[in-house]
């Protein structure tokens, strides 16, 4: 008999024999479930944010539907529904929880478990909040992304100077209840005596305060307005641009999608790059790494985002220099 028969021969007899093994190694693949917390409601479109988080786990080999499975909750702009989302979560015995942004979630997170791993994709003062006892040993359960770069908020104040050369009074939309918008009032406040420039107070802290904090911006005149990046803000965003817009006042912000939504510019911490590091924690989480020997990060990449469209309706003309250091110019 040919040597190529006995090996078909082999084959076949083995055949029935292999076929439950290669099932078995099959059905022994983990899926790992991924909680995902968002303060935010779904996006009826593609996200940046939490694509980049997708990606860098596809990056890493974390494939949804193969090895792991993303369990999703919204609160849809309602804080108040947090910790009830983070609970769901830690009934569904996921094997980590990625807050996708902000301190509440963080918090909510904190106080439904102190077992299950949390990420954290940009959360303002963690030490601050009570989150992390350290950034370089957070301790407990807690890890991830910081968005705190203090340095930020007086350049912010900066560019919107260099704007409007003659600014001399800029409204301050912030929450002295927000650990981080308080943090970042103090610094505003520092920079604002070296450039000269007054601050006004309007403090934000639910939907119902807009309406006397746009008054009183309407009866004081400010020339120009900061806006602080927490979630009554960020969601309420396409209201505070309009505002800006029909008052003609300069503003800045601390994400883009205040300038998607027609803001004049943006300076801050990319919240995608944020996102795609958070995924090598997950990794690292997923792999046996504990939280509390991951420090957290702070921002390593910023974005200065100018709005052209919105400058020349203000009558404004966005300086060379300011214009030069833009990473994103939208016509």
């Amino acid at each position: 008999m040919s040597p190529w028969k006995v090996a078909t021969i082999v084959v076949l007899a083995l055949g029935p024999l292999m076929a439950p093994l290669t099932s078995d190694a099959q059905k022994s693949t983990k899926v790992y479930r991924i909680g995902v917390l968002s303060p935010f409601s779904p996006p009826a479109g593609p996200s940046p944010p939490l694509e980049a988080f997708r990606q860098g786990l596809r990056d890493l080999g974390w494939i949804e539907g193969q090895n792991i499975a993303m369990e999703y909750r919204w609160a849809e702009g309602k804080t108040e529904r947090l910790p009830k989302l983070a609970a769901e979560l830690v009934r569904l015995n996921v094997e980590v929880i990625f807050v996708a942004w902000g301190t509440a979630g963080a918090l909510a997170a904190k106080q439904a478990t102190s077992t299950i791993p949390i990420v954290m994709g940009a959360v303002g003062d963690p030490v601050g909040a009570g989150l992390a006892a350290g950034l370089a040993r957070p301790g407990g359960n807690i890890t991830g992304l910081s968005s705190l770069a203090l340095e930020l908020e007086g350049k912010r104040l900066e560019l919107l100077k260099e704007v409007v050369p003659k600014l001399s009074r800029v409204a301050v939309l912030w929450d002295p209840a927000n650990p981080y918008s308080s943090v970042a009032y103090k610094e505003k406040q520092a920079a604002a005596r070296t450039l000269g420039v007054k601050l006004q107070s309007v403090v934000v802290r639910e939907a119902t305060d807009f309406d006397p904090a746009f008054a009183a911006m309407t009866r004081d005149r400010p020339g120009g307005l900061v806006v602080h990046g927490y979630i009554v803000l960020v969601r309420h965003r396409t209201r505070i641009v309009e505002f800006a817009a029909k008052n003609r006042l300069p503003a800045i912000y601390p994400l883009t999608d205040f300038v998607d939504a027609g803001g004049l510019m943006s300076y801050g911490a990319s919240v995608p790059d944020n996102h795609r590091r958070a995924a090598a924690y997950v990794d690292k989480i997923l792999k046996g790494t504990k939280p509390a020997d991951l420090p957290v990060e702070q921002p390593t990449r910023f974005e200065l985002v100018v709005n052209l469209k919105t400058a020349k309706a203000l009558g404004l003309t966005i300086p060379p220099s300011v214009l030069v250091r833009a990473d994103k110019v939208i016509q």
